[in-house]
C-alpha cells in the first residue's frame, strides 16, 4: 500500500501519512491535547525533520489518522514502520529470534509508539475523547495495514491504561512491566518528603545530595534561557551516554535545536557546573501533571551526581511546581530507595500468526505473573517509615 492510501474502516476512512510533520500541527495537537508534551506535533516533527527517525534510522514515520469529511482528523496513531527494536523499551528481541528460528520475517513491524520514549500516554488520540467508534477505528486500521503490508505484527508500547480494555476487546495481547515514578503526596518541599523517609534513608539521601552537590553550582533553565551553548554542552553529554549504552545516540543535533526553538518552556535542562563550566546535565519535559526525566550524561565523574540530577533536583522542580508525579525513565531499581515506587506500564500486540500468537500468549501469561509478585515485593522495601 503506498504512503497516503485510504484504509476503509466500517464506514471510516483511514489514512496512512508521510509523517507527522504532513499534517497541520493544529490540526494534529487537537487529537494529541496539550497534556503530553510527546505526543504534541512540535515533539514529533523534531524527529522527522531532525533526521532523528526516518531513512536508515529503522523508524519510517506512518501515523495513521480518521478523518472527517472536511479532512480533519478526527483521530490519529503516531506509528512507524520499524526494522529492528532498538529505542522502544519494551523488549520482543526474543519473540524476534524464536520466529526467526521458525523461518518467519519479524521486521518489519509496525510500531505505535513515541520513538525513544518510555513514557506512558495515550496511542489512540481522538478528537472527541468520548468517540469508541473513532478508537476501534484507529485499531482496525493499524491491522489493517498490518495485513496490506505483509507485516509480523503491530506493537503498541506504554499505552496508558483506559486503553488497555480498547485493545483487549480488538483481540490484542496486553503486556505489563513496571517502571519507577515519585509521586507528590502534598509535600512541601524536599524535606517535607524526607520526614516522611525512615531515619537511615532520610540520612543516607541528604549525605549523598551534600556529596553531590560539592564544589557545584545547579541551575534550571528553561524556555529562552537554554541557549545555544547549553545544548551544545549537552549534546556532548548525551553522546557519551548514548555511545555507552545503544552503540550511537538515537537522536541528532538539530533534534535539540528544533525542541528547544518550538517547546522551550516545556523543557527543563538541569545542569551542574564547574567554575561556571557545564560538567554534567539532566534533560527532562514538563508535562501539565508530571515531570518526565528523558536523558543525562557528565563528562566528569562525581559521586551521587546521577542521583542528584535526575532524581533529587527533578523531585525539587516538581514539587515548587505542584506537579503531581515525576516520571525517571525505564528500568532502575536503585529509584526505589530514592522515592521512587513501583507502577505498572502496559503495551498491546498484535500477532495474526496463530501460531506465533498463541507462543506469545503463553510467554506473556508467565512474564505477567512475574512481573506482578517482583512490583509487590519491591513495594514492600520502599524507604517510607512504616505506620505501626
Amino acid at each position: 500500500m503506498a504512503e497516503g492510501e485510504p484504509i476503509p474502516e466500517g464506514g471510516l476512512i483511514a489514512r496512512t501519512l508521510e509523517g507527522v510533520s504532513a499534517l497541520d500541527a493544529a490540526l494534529w495537537d487537537a487529537c494529541a491535547k496539550t497534556d503530553d508534551p510527546f505526543l504534541s506535533h512540535n515533539f514529533l516533527s523534531a524527529l522527522e525533520e531532525s533526521s532523528s527517525v526516518g531513512p536508515g534510522t529503522g523508524w519510517q514515520a506512518s501515523p495513521i489518522a480518521i478523518e472527517d469529511a472536511a479532512g480533519a482528523p478526527l483521530g490519529a496513531l503516531p506509528a512507524y514502520f520499524k526494522g529492528h527494536s532498538q529505542g522502544e523499551y519494551v523488549f520482543d528481541h526474543g519473540w524476534a529470534d524464536a520466529w526467526q528460528r521458525a523461518g518467519g520475517k519479524y521486521y518489519p513491524k509496525l510500531q505505535i509508539a513515541v520513538p525513544f520514549t518510555p513514557v506512558t500516554g495515550r496511542r489512540l488520540l481522538l478528537r472527541d475523547d468520548a468517540a469508541p467508534a473513532i478508537a476501534s477505528g484507529l485499531i482496525a486500521a493499524a491491522e489493517q495495514l498490518v495485513a496490506q503490508q505483509g507485516l509480523s505484527s503491530a506493537h503498541a508500547t506504554f499505552i496508558a491504561p483506559e486503553e488497555v480494555p480498547l485493545f483487549e476487546a480488538a483481540g490484542w495481547l496486553i503486556r505489563e512491566d513496571s517502571q519507577f515514578h515519585f509521586t507528590n503526596e502534598g509535600y512541601a518541599d524536599f524535606d517535607d518528603f524526607l520526614a516522611r523517609l525512615s531515619s537511615a534513608k532520610r540520612k543516607t539521601l541528604r549525605k549523598e545530595r551534600a556529596r553531590a552537590q560539592e564544589g557545584l553550582d545547579i541551575v534550571h533553565l528553561t524556555g529562552d534561557a537554554i541557549r545555544p551553548e547549553h545544548w551544545d554542552a549537552f549534546w556532548a553529554f548525551y553522546q557519551d551516554t548514548g555511545s555507552r549504552k545503544w552503540g550511537r545516540p538515537y537522536l541528532t543535533r538539530s533534534f535539540f535545536d528544533l525542541i528547544g526553538a518550538r517547546m522551550g518552556e516545556s523543557i527543563l535542562l538541569i545542569l551542574a557546573l564547574r567554575g561556571g563550566q557545564p560538567i554534567a546535565g539532566a534533560l527532562n519535559f514538563i508535562g501539565a501533571e508530571a515531570l518526565y526525566g528523558r536523558y543525562w550524561g557528565c563528562v566528569e565523574d562525581v559521586p551521587f551526581l546521577h542521583f542528584e540530577l535526575c532524581y533529587y533536583q527533578a523531585i525539587d522542580f516538581a514539587l515548587a511546581r505542584g506537579l503531581k508525579r515525576v516520571e525517571a525513565g525505564a528500568q532502575g531499581g536503585h529509584k526505589l530507595v530514592r522515592g521512587y515506587a513501583p507502577v505498572p506500564t502496559f503495551s498491546a500486540h498484535h500477532i495474526p500468526h496463530p501460531d506465533f500468537r498463541r507462543a506469545v500468549a503463553q510467554f506473556l501469561r508467565q512474564e505477567r505473573a512475574a512481573v506482578s509478585q517482583d512490583r509487590e515485593w519491591l513495594a514492600e522495601r520502599t524507604p517510607f517509615r512504616r505506620e505501626d
